[in-house]
């Protein structure tokens, strides 16, 4: 059974990521890429669908316990984990380098003290846990084959097979170093070069360090924006500059539900806000990268823009569900592609917009066809920012009038405005100023309840929404106006739990509610940090520093947070580690730092 979500750690080389659990199990890893099949699907069903195990054994032939620690080799995503046994102190060290060739993983054993005997159990299966490759022996290197792909491991320990398992047993005493790295290469292809573990080692070591010391926070939250940081950084498709929301799919927002999806694509809206995150902390090369990812995913039809592309700019991301995998905790069903992919949601064209409004106000050097991309994409609102749409958590119901979709249609009209006053555009400023005048008066008469004095999820809806905690955030209105308070005290009566964190909207159980999805999710943490920051904004900032706090502690040990909390269980849920919960933790924490808003 796989590890609880928050018990695993992110390793990866910016083309593809895996997941290692504290017993030092690697139970998740997609070759070449993030959205490639997996090899090990261990952590969506049982070790019969792949992992790889290295760790302590035992007389007794007992599984070794989790490591006694953990941590990532300083500023870094180099994982190192120690059991401390009857017998001495052994290390693991796990890291996948950056790539320019085949993909890695590399895992480095060393003794600390005494001598630990130790056991290495790598079970392959391709096509998520499906299909058991044909492994054999060439020039006393191991190989696993099956259809397209094949996987190469490496190492000076001597192996054997078992149960359609490559197992080896050794013993490491202090100071010895022994590796092990397995490769993907296409089948079809002669084998990659014999890897130098060590080598690979210091490379990585200098590349983590390297890119570390560009980020411009020096703040009291520092150790939280660099691990969050280096999060996205491993989130993005280092050849195309594509930003993935997280490295899994199925992890449950729900334990035991079917709120299951596949986030290993690129969302416009998350990615835009992982630009402007990147663009604040001083990473301009990558907010570069996806500029130009972006314009060669819309190309010439932004008429026709989708919420999500494919990590190189697919369009096609159909939906399926694998029948043959039980789900995360028998969370099921299992699904990969996103059928998200077509829905109407306008709020990505005010999202996308703010992103290249900052790019070019933050000095990103400036792009003849993002400007001209800006000015269809508002050309496409003028006939369309009144339709309803399913909105930012892509609902499976029903089409509404989203009140943040159409606060984000106005903000893109705003920022197209702003590029022409600057002089750096053309367009027809007195109509885009009449249509922004046109959308903020629809807004405030058709979504705000002066009764309640909130405004509410949707066009003559009672509900609420976190998203309109953006509200202020993104300018619509000023933070001291009346009906931006009591919507922040409305969501935190009506959508907090009660250890104060928020959820998305209300959700009905076994009914399917205004999602039109059966059961219940955790709070989603994203909102949490954007309540903090709406606090922050109205004056209240020893609470949005309390809340702020809180958030953090609901960290890993290694700084990674999933998409959700569940408070009644007390855990992580949802795809992990997630760049829309990491994005606004780097945001709340520059606010609340320029605001001087922070204990000790």
């Amino acid at each position: 059974m796989a590890g609880r979500i928050e018990d695993y750690a992110l390793i990866g080389d910016m083309q593809t990521a895996a997941l290692v659990c504290r017993d030092g199990s690697v139970d998740w890893l997609c070759l070449p890429r993030f959205d490639s099949h997996a090899v090990f699907a261990g952590l969506l069903g049982t070790e019969e669908h792949g992992f790889w195990r290295i760790g302590p054994s035992y007389p007794d032939g007992s599984e070794a316990p989790p490591a006694s620690r953990r941590r990532y080799r300083g500023d870094s995503l180099i994982l190192e984990q120690e059991w401390d046994t009857p017998r001495g102190t052994v290390r693991v060290t796990d890291f996948m380098p950056p790539r320019d060739g085949a993909p890695q993983l590399t895992r480095i054993v060393e003794g600390v003290s005494g001598r630990v005997p130790m056991h290495s159990a790598l079970r392959m299966r391709f096509s998520y846990g499906r299909v058991t490759p044909w492994v054999h022996r060439v020039d006393n290197r191991t190989v696993a084959v099956a259809g397209p792909d094949s996987v190469w491991l490496d190492t000076d320990v001597e192996t054997h097979g078992q149960d359609l398992t490559t197992h080896s047993d050794f013993t490491v005493g202090p100071g010895e170093r022994l590796a092990f790295t397995i490769q993907w290469q296409p089948s079809h292809r002669e084998a990659p070069p014999v890897p130098d573990p060590e080598g690979a080692l210091e490379l990585t070591v200098d590349f983590w360090r390297e890119w570390v010391e560009h980020c411009t926070y020096h703040g009291p939250y520092r150790e939280a924006v660099v691990r969050s940081l280096i999060t996205l950084k491993a989130l993005t498709y280092a050849p195309t500059g594509g930003i993935v929301a997280a490295p899994t799919t199925s992890l449950p927002e729900d334990i035991g539900g079917s709120r299951n999806w596949d986030y290993r694509y690129t969302w416009l809206r998350d990615a835009a806000i992982t630009l402007s995150s990147l663009l604040r902390t001083g990473y301009r090369e990558e907010a570069r990268a996806w500029r130009e990812w972006l314009l060669r995913a819309v190309a010439g039809d932004p008429e026709n823009l989708q919420i999500m592309y494919g990590i190189a700019g697919e369009r096609e991301l159909g939906e399926a569900e694998l029948d043959w995998l039980p789900g995360y905790e028998n969370s099921g069903p299992v699904r990969v592609g996103n059928g998200a992919a077509g829905q109407l949601q306008l709020d990505v064209y005010g999202e996308v917009t703010e992103a290249l409004h900052l790019a070019h106000m933050t000095g990103l050097a400036r792009n003849d066809y993002a400007s001209l991309l800006q000015l269809k994409l508002i050309r496409y609102l003028e006939g369309h920012w009144d339709q309803p749409d399913e909105g930012i958590w892509e609902v499976r119901g029903p089409r509404r009038h989203f009140v943040h979709s159409k606060v984000m249609a106005w903000v893109a009209v705003d920022r197209t405005i702003k590029l022409i006053e600057a002089g750096d555009a053309d367009g027809p400023l007195e109509r885009w100023r009449e249509l922004r005048d046109e959308i903020h008066a629809d807004v405030c008469e058709k979504g705000y309840d002066p009764e309640r004095n909130t405004f509410t999820q949707s066009y003559g809806s009672k509900e609420l929404d976190a998203s309109l905690l953006l509200i202020p955030q993104m300018g619509f209105l000023p933070p001291d106006d009346k009906r931006v308070i009591g919507t922040i005290e409305a969501i935190q009566r009506e959508l907090s739990t009660p250890d104060g964190f928020v959820l998305r909207y209300p959700t009905t159980g076994d009914d399917a509610g205004v999602d039109g999805l059966e059961g219940d999710e955790g709070a989603f943490l994203a909102c949490s940090f954007w309540l903090a920051d709406d606090l922050a904004m109205i004056g209240r900032v020893d609470e949005a520093r309390r809340l702020f706090e809180k958030l953090l502690s609901l960290r890993n040990d290694l700084g990674l947070l999933a998409e959700e909390w569940d408070s009644k269980a007390q855990r992580q849920v949802g795809n992990f580690p997630q760049a829309f919960s990491h994005v606004p933790l780097i945001d709340t924490a520059l606010r609340l730092t320029a605001s001087g808003a922070y204990g000790g």
